[in-house]
């Protein structure tokens, strides 16, 4: 990705005396891919606006720190769409928050077979989720339960550069996918899966987009009271 990174940041740089055509949009949605300047790679959870109206989108927090410039896997030659206004830096709850330009994204609902038509309940146990990401291209799985007050855990298929992706039910976004199984009881267990339908892999685990949201809102500023498009 140090190609993507450098496209990103070098975006910006004047060419004097040289007159450049206005970049077209990048199309951004849960699911999309995005690239930061720190040289790595996660996918959107969803798009939307804050109580104050500004272009805002969620995604895992360990993909980038506070003050990171992005920009859009499928549009780099926009150039820089926004910056990571907060990041957590996947020390608590894992997510971070992305403020937009308006002038360069435009919002959809729906990317390849993801649609949110807005948020939803925490699932239960038996519960058939499905997710979006840049790599695996998205999949679906039961869930499990818990594994602890914030994650819940679920038998979908996630790649590295998934993180951030949106979890559905129906049009429903209910979670962040943040990762997937790599240890368990001290004992090594990462079962890659070669593909979505391949029940035969490390579970994924994803954080409730509630629980997210109410720690979004208890910060304030960019990205309080987030609304789906």
């Amino acid at each position: 990705m140090a190609a993507t990174a450098a496209v990103v940041a070098g975006v910006g740089s004047a060419v004097t005396g040289t007159a450049q055509a206005a970049p077209q949009s990048a199309v951004l949605g849960g699911g999309s891919g995005l690239v930061f300047d720190n040289n790595s790679a996660c996918s959107l959870t969803a798009i939307g606006h804050d109580d104050a109206g500004r272009l805002v989108g969620l995604t895992a927090g360990h993909c980038a720190p506070t003050g990171s410039r992005l920009a859009a896997e499928s549009a780099l030659e926009v150039g820089v769409i926004g910056t990571v206004a907060y990041s957590d830096n996947g020390k608590g709850l894992d997510f971070a928050v992305l403020q937009l330009d308006p002038a360069k994204v435009t919002p959809v609902r729906t990317v390849g077979k993801t649609t949110i038509n807005g948020l939803g309940a925490t699932p239960d146990p038996g519960t058939t989720v499905c997710f979006n990401g840049r790599t695996s291209g998205g999949g679906c799985g039961v869930v499990w339960g818990s594994l602890d007050e914030t994650l819940t855990l679920n038998q979908a298929c996630s790649k590295p550069g998934d993180s951030g992706g949106p979890v559905t039910v129906g049009d429903r976004l209910v979670g962040m996918n943040q990762g997937r199984l790599t240890g368990m009881a001290g004992i090594p267990f990462d079962l890659p899966c070669a593909d979505a339908a391949n029940p035969i892999h490390s579970p994924a685990y994803f954080a409730p987009i509630d629980i997210i949201l109410s720690a979004v809102d208890a910060i304030g500023g960019v990205g309080a009271g987030f609304h789906t498009i």
